[in-house]
């Protein structure tokens, strides 16, 4: 009795990971504006720099974006807003006490192909809001502003492997020991 259970739930598992959404599968639409944060290298102090940039030109975004509900109010928003924006940033790094150059653009940003959390996000051109610190060099935050999936971060320097186990072979092994 006990294979004959271990035997339907290995079926069951099977049929389950073949028509399940596979890793590929992305979950950011392709009507998406992203937000990009490079830093200029992979040292301590530039990685803070970019990581505390992110939280004040995220926070004004937030502020700027709240309530909206479509990708075009979303973008009028900031292309309405990219010299407030600018001028955030520059001031910014200035009390930060930064001194290199920066760019701002908004537009088609050309985003690497990245893997998250199990997802790949496949390389592109993509509309996006992208601030890129010095020779723009090191690792980069970046998030989706609309729709607001923000809430789910991609910093490279954060992410972590995760451990699976599996449910069938947890169930076999109870079982056959």
């Amino acid at each position: 009795m006990k294979k004959y259970i271990i035997l339907i739930l290995a079926i069951i598992s099977m049929i389950y990971v073949f028509t399940s959404v596979k890793a590929e599968d992305t979950i950011i639409p392709d009507e998406a504006i992203r937000f990009r944060v490079i830093a200029n290298s992979n040292t301590i102090y530039d990685q803070n720099i970019k990581v505390q940039l992110k939280n004040v030109v995220q926070n004004k975004i937030f502020e700027l974006t709240k309530g909206t509900e479509t990708i075009e109010e979303t973008r009028k928003i900031l292309k309405d807003n990219i010299d407030l924006l600018d001028n955030l940033t520059k001031e910014t790094l200035k009390n930060l006490g930064y001194d290199k150059n920066y760019k701002i653009n908004y537009g088609y940003n050309y985003f690497p192909k990245k893997k998250y959390k199990s997802v790949t996000y496949k390389e592109g051109m993509y509309e996006s809001l992208v601030i890129t610190l010095g020779t723009g060099e090191g690792d980069n935050w970046w998030c989706v502003l609309f729709p607001p999936l923000c809430l789910v971060e991609a910093d490279e320097s954060t992410t972590s492997d995760a451990e699976y186990t599996f449910f069938i072979k947890e169930i076999i092994d109870k079982y056959t020991k």
